[in-house]
């Protein structure tokens, strides 16, 4: 890869742009963005303006992906491959119909086709190389794996070489037990198709998991519980609390009060995570996968309350100056901070494609 060559990606489902954030702290540039639903797409902008983020060069687009044309996105890919730029495509379609707690429904439903939509935008676009995120439950349940395995067919008749992992959030060292299926591929005219080699993982072979974990406690409103000595403190829900400084992060007044009474998070031991709703999150443990927009609610460890905004934040691994403006609704904040990559992956994910391309590169 020469000096002066950039790395550019096409954003696709952006939501609030932590898949993004993880590349641009990489070293690529977001070259543009596409996400339908626009209260997320105007979060991702503000975030970005906070952050000085430079705009994408070939701008912001809410148009659902089904009415993206793929000879404008070819055409945009090739301008910006004249231009001197090695162009990717990285996004998660919506999930919910791949996944067990969601809709099952499969390629037929609503979400599940756009999967099928975005890999054959890449098919028709020829960029350089994708990153295609989503559930387990595409790559492991087998009524979906068939569908999986005929996009990753298309792929490779387009002229790709694929890369695959079940990745774990936790092992790049987010707080959170958050598996997703990682699809990549580059294109056999610019890349070799060597090995691929995995950057970021902190706790490989989910050895994150393998530490006598506190189990619960009894909920003891703003009380103390022993900071266990041995289990690594900086996978817990309480370091990022303390590391992204939630109380007084722009977002922390941004949480759901309880319409039915104080009862239900009084009586929930602190850790207690059992139930598919209302999970109290352990403060010395690492949470259960974020999904707020799935009729999950995550209580926080030691206050009668939901987590905040911010504290989701946290648990997203999101950087502490990474802020969602107070003009979107709660639930438009919860569910595009739920449906993003937890940042310490995307990142992962990011120098992995990077260290492939100065490897790969012919």
């Amino acid at each position: 890869m020469t000096q002066n060559t950039n790395l550019g990606i096409f954003s696709f489902f952006s939501g609030c742009g932590l898949l993004d954030l993880g590349f641009e702290k990489a070293g690529f540039h977001t070259r543009f963005v596409n996400e339908y639903y626009e209260p997320f797409l105007d979060g991702y902008r503000y975030s970005r303006k906070k952050l000085g983020v430079p705009e994408p060069k070939y701008g912001y687009s809410s148009a659902s992906i089904v009415d993206v044309a793929s000879s404008e996105m070819k055409a945009k890919v090739d301008f910006a491959k004249n231009d001197g730029d090695l162009i990717g495509f990285i996004g998660g379609p919506p999930c919910p119909d791949f996944s067990v707690g969601g809709k099952n429904r499969g390629q037929e439903g609503d979400n599940g086709k756009l999967s099928r939509v975005y890999i054959d935008l890449v098919c028709a676009a020829r960029p350089d190389f994708f990153v295609f995120e989503n559930v387990k439950g595409l790559w492991r349940t087998k009524k979906h794996r068939a569908f999986y395995e005929s996009l990753k067919v298309d792929l490779v008749k387009a002229g790709y070489h694929l890369h695959e992992r079940l990745i774990n959030a936790i092992e790049f060292g987010a707080p959170q037990d958050r598996d997703r299926i990682i699809l990549m591929g580059f294109h056999n005219s610019k890349f070799s198709g060597c090995d691929l080699t995995w950057d970021g993982v902190i706790y490989p072979e989910r050895a994150a998991f393998s530490y006598e974990w506190p189990d619960t406690h009894p909920f003891n409103e703003n009380g103390s519980v022993p900071k266990p000595n041995n289990v690594p403190l900086e996978l817990t829900v309480q370091h990022w609390f303390d590391k992204n400084a939630v109380n007084e992060h722009p977002n922390a007044r941004h949480v759901f009060q309880p319409r039915a009474g104080l009862k239900r998070f009084l009586t929930l031991d602190e850790g207690d995570d059992s139930k598919k709703s209302y999970k109290r999150l352990h403060r010395w443990r690492y949470s259960p996968t974020a999904a707020y927009g799935n009729n999950e609610v995550h209580v926080h460890p030691y206050k009668a309350r939901r987590i905040s905004v911010a504290e989701a934040l946290a648990i997203q691994s999101a950087p502490r100056d990474f802020e969602l403006p107070a003009s979107m609704t709660l639930s438009a904040m919860f569910k595009t901070v739920g449906n993003g990559v937890p940042f310490l992956a995307a990142q992962g994910i990011a120098l992995t494609v990077k260290r492939h391309i100065k490897a790969a590169r012919m």
